[in-house]
């Protein structure tokens, strides 16, 4: 702020608050001098939020405390920091092999967001959902991975590829039902316990294959829902 807006600004703070109204010409201009040193960097007014009356008024009516220079620029710096915490620095259309034009539009930016001369430029979203090639793709696929690229994954993740071998061959997903017998949940793959003598497991190796009677449960499933 220039000396006439500070001059404005004390105009202002002196209605509601005559504390702060100086008892003479000469107090008037030491006042002048003081704020305007400190708030040189300060705007009165930003097209992106900030307006140092709202800052005056929200001090006077928090406080009980006569508004001082210090008080503003504390705003005014706070408002620099949330601006800049809400921005994410978009790309550069300057070219990148130029690395002095890179890093000045890149400040541009940043001090263009700081001083509010700018609004901040937010996180990218995606709003509008999968390309319309993506459920193109998938429905000539059938699946968002490859048949040659899962078969090469299949010695990999053999309980999976046992599954989607059943599911394939029209047989019952095992592995959509609890196993009652090693007590695997749902979408677990079943294990082979070992038990000592005192009943203690000492071993838990996933299995490949499904517990008889988990497959058998997966039937009665499949055919209640069936009949259902």
């Amino acid at each position: 702020m220039d000396r006439r807006e500070v001059a404005a600004v004390l105009a202002y703070i002196g209605r509601p608050d005559p504390r702060t109204i100086p008892a003479g010409t000469g107090d008037a201009r030491d006042q002048i001098v003081q704020w305007q040193e400190l708030l040189s960097d300060v705007p009165f007014a930003t097209a992106h939020g900030w307006d140092v009356r709202e800052a005056i008024r929200a001090h006077i009516l928090d406080s009980p405390y006569p508004i001082l220079p210090m008080d503003v620029a504390r705003k005014w710096r706070a408002y620099r920091r949330d601006r800049l915490d809400r921005h994410t620095d978009p790309t550069p259309v300057a070219d990148p092999d130029n690395p002095t034009a890179w890093r000045t539009e890149l400040l541009g930016t940043r001090h263009a967001v700081a001083t509010g001369m700018a609004a901040p430029s937010p996180h990218r979203q995606l709003t509008g959902g999968p390309h319309p090639d993506v459920d193109a793709r998938l429905a000539a696929v059938g699946s968002s991975i490859p048949p040659a690229v899962r078969a090469a994954l299949a010695p990999y993740r053999p309980a999976r590829a046992a599954r989607e071998a059943a599911v394939a061959a029209g047989q019952p997903d095992a592995l959509s039902v609890p196993c009652r017998w090693c007590h695997a949940d749902k979408g677990e793959p079943c294990r082979s316990r070992r038990l000592d003598l005192d009943g203690h497991a000492r071993g838990n190796a996933p299995r490949t294959r499904p517990h008889p009677t988990r497959v058998d449960l997966a039937v009665a499933e499949l055919a209640r829902q069936n009949a259902a």
